[in-house]
């Protein structure tokens, strides 16, 4: 059996893309929202996979690093584009560092709008 679990959080902050051409070369903003998930086959003698709070935690912190901020100004954004492709691939290489024997993050989607998202998964 195989379980899944997510978390989502908000952040608001501005960007601009470099190398494009069109409306969102210049300075925009966003109210992201970010969801997370972990997967696994193992529960610990809890029935935890892996707690909701350490995501949240985390999750909480690399929200902090990126709220309302000019995220070209901020590393690697500052040398890398500040799409919502790169900023799902920074949260998910950061929420690596949460992960257990038995709990690996598998996917961070990144909606910029309602209706316009970016995955990251293995």
């Amino acid at each position: 059996m195989k379980y899944k679990l997510s978390v989502t959080k908000n952040f608001a902050s501005a960007h601009c893309l470099r190398e494009y051409k069109g409306r969102c070369e210049d300075l925009h903003g966003h109210n992201w929202k970010i969801r997370a998930a972990f997967s696994g086959s193992k529960l610990d003698n809890a029935g935890l996979l892996i707690d909701f709070t350490d995501i949240k935690k985390h999750l909480d912190k690399i929200i902090a690093y990126l709220d309302h901020k000019f995220l070209n100004e901020i590393e690697p954004f500052n040398k890398i584009n500040p799409t919502a492709e790169n900023i799902a691939a920074f949260i998910y290489e950061q929420l690596k560092q949460i992960e257990t024997e038995t709990a690996k993050v598998c996917e961070v989607e990144v909606w910029e709008s309602e209706y316009s998202s970016a995955v990251v998964s293995i």
